[in-house]
């Protein structure tokens, strides 16, 4: 049964496949289209070899997830949402495609260029006549990996609201839930197989001798239904409504939650078109987006924005922290902190159960006299922010037989539970922590600045829409610390959908 409530309808699979599906095709096309004529190019100049594969080289050893994120702030071309995605995945085929190219039409012997130019052929009839069909295996063996290639790293797309299956995978990834998981990897590598088997087929039947017009008929046929999928789909890009507000939120349960509860709270009260760009990653991706006005708003912890955003020390004044980062972002950023929710996700340090009774563990302080002996998991983000783990180390004097492990936090939860590492870093409200049979241990040093959950909005988005504010109002002091539990709870452990358990909790609050 629990089975079954993991796996999203067929309705929500077949899109996030028709969005995986439209990630590589655009992509392919657009690299294909670049990558033959640089190899060209460079068979004709080999001058020119060698910076070309250099650059194209120093694209691959660029880790996936790290472009994407660099994508957020380039002018143009970056952002959120498909158009980097597409960008991206071009980068990374580009670079099979044009050595593929090169390789062919440079490994073909010199006599068969002097045979036709002894016929007196052109050399644009050289290139076309002799060449390319020479070459043809070899490039479209380019081609074929780099479709392959794009439909791996598409998933990585999700982290960036580009869609795709990836969205199911970090979905599971952070809700521990393995189905999920499948549900977007399996696929994911049903279209690999079937993207190289037929490219693999049109591999052979273009470089057959035989039979040369019909297959010719088939390759226009093939070529003319891409284009067509892909003249679409740049006109549903061009052709977006835009009278919509697109709300994001960070890649765990709690945010996806939230971004969800303010999507439908809009979408409740007013005209409004919702666009919801989830799972976007951590802190400073959001951070990057809505700066970027790639969304229009989500929802930050005051806590995060004072210390990883505007690099202040930790204080536990809540009211300072809210007025000195709402002041801040409204002058230097040109956002709107909204007040709280009605609760605060606080970074908390988690062990087992088990345990906690074992050695009878109930603050952070109980647990340094065993770390040197134990193993601990953070999060990217824990370990590089002021408020994580250097100034936690420091005020504790905590230390440890190795360094931390550097994990997402769906896998640390996981991790902990299954006596891979002792300690880790998680968030008090999570609904995996009662799941996992966790303990939070106390902060008994008041180490943790205070993190109420704020919405955060683009002053140009409230100005464009002046019902939105009073909108989004109605929302503060409405979410207690036990209501968001209870949320994360039916989320994480009993498999219920965001949508349904967010509707549910607006009916129940007369937010409807």
């Amino acid at each position: 049964m629990d089975l079954l409530l993991s796996i999203p309808p067929t309705s929500v699979i077949l899109l996030r496949i028709g969005e995986h599906l439209t990630l590589v095709l655009i992509a392919m096309i657009v690299a294909t289209g670049i990558g033959i004529p640089v190899g060209i190019i460079m068979s004709r100049y080999p001058k020119l070899a060698n910076p070309i594969l250099l650059v194209t080289n120093g694209v691959q050893t660029v880790p996936s997830l790290a472009l994407f994120g660099f994508l957020i702030t380039v002018p143009f071309i970056g952002g959120i949402g498909k158009k980097p995605a597409i960008i991206a995945l071009i980068l990374y085929a580009l670079l099979p495609i044009i050595k593929n190219t090169y390789i062919g039409i440079t490994q073909i012997k010199k006599g068969m260029r002097e045979a036709g130019k002894s016929l007196g052929l052109t050399p644009f009839k050289i290139l076309f006549l002799i060449e390319l069909p020479l070459a043809l295996k070899v490039i479209l063996g380019g081609v074929r990996i780099a479709a392959v290639i794009c439909v791996g790293i598409a998933t990585i797309a999700a982290a960036i609201g580009g869609g795709g299956l990836g969205v199911f995978i970090f979905r599971g990834l952070s809700t521990v839930d393995n189905t999920t998981i499948l549900v977007g990897a399996v696929p994911s590598a049903i279209i690999a197989l079937l993207v190289d088997w037929g490219l693999g087929w049109l591999e052979t039947n273009l470089t057959q001798k035989e039979s040369n017009n019909s297959n010719n008929q088939q390759i226009i046929t093939l070529i003319l239904i891409l284009l067509s999928i892909f003249i679409f789909t740049i006109f549903s890009f061009v052709n977006q409504s835009q009278k919509q507000v697109i709300i994001g939120s960070k890649n765990y349960t709690e945010q996806v939650i939230l971004g969800e509860m303010i999507a439908q709270h809009i979408e409740n009260s007013s005209d409004l078109k919702v666009t919801r760009r989830f799972n976007l990653g951590g802190t400073f991706i959001c951070h990057e987006a809505i700066k970027a006005e790639e969304i229009d708003g989500y929802v930050e912890y005051i806590g995060t924005a004072f210390t990883a955003i505007l690099k202040r020390k930790p204080v536990n004044d809540t009211d300072l922290v809210y007025q000195e980062v709402k002041k801040f972002y409204n002058q230097e950023f040109k956002l709107e902190v909204m007040p709280s929710l009605g609760f605060e996700n606080t970074y908390t340090l988690l062990v087992r159960e088990e345990t906690a009774k074992k050695y009878n563990l109930k603050t952070i302080s109980d647990v340094t006299q065993y770390t040197p002996k134990w193993t601990a998991a953070f999060s990217y983000e824990f370990l590089a922010r002021e408020d994580g783990y250097p100034g936690l180390s420091k005020t504790y004097n905590l230390k440890f037989s190795q360094q931390p492990n550097t994990m997402e936090l769906g896998l640390m939860y996981r991790a902990l539970a299954e006596k891979n590492v002792d300690l880790v870093a998680g968030f008090s409200t999570d609904g995996l922590i009662s799941t996992l049979d966790l303990y939070m241990l106390k902060d008994d040093k008041n180490y943790f600045p205070t993190y109420e959950a704020v919405p955060v909005f683009n002053q140009k988005t409230l100005q464009q829409h002046p019902n939105l504010t009073s909108i989004l109002q109605k929302l503060s002091g409405k979410v207690s610390s036990e209501d968001i539990q209870k949320l994360n709870y039916l989320v994480d452990h009993d498999r219920k959908s965001v949508n349904e358990v967010v509707k549910d909790f607006l009916s129940k609050k007369d937010l409807r």
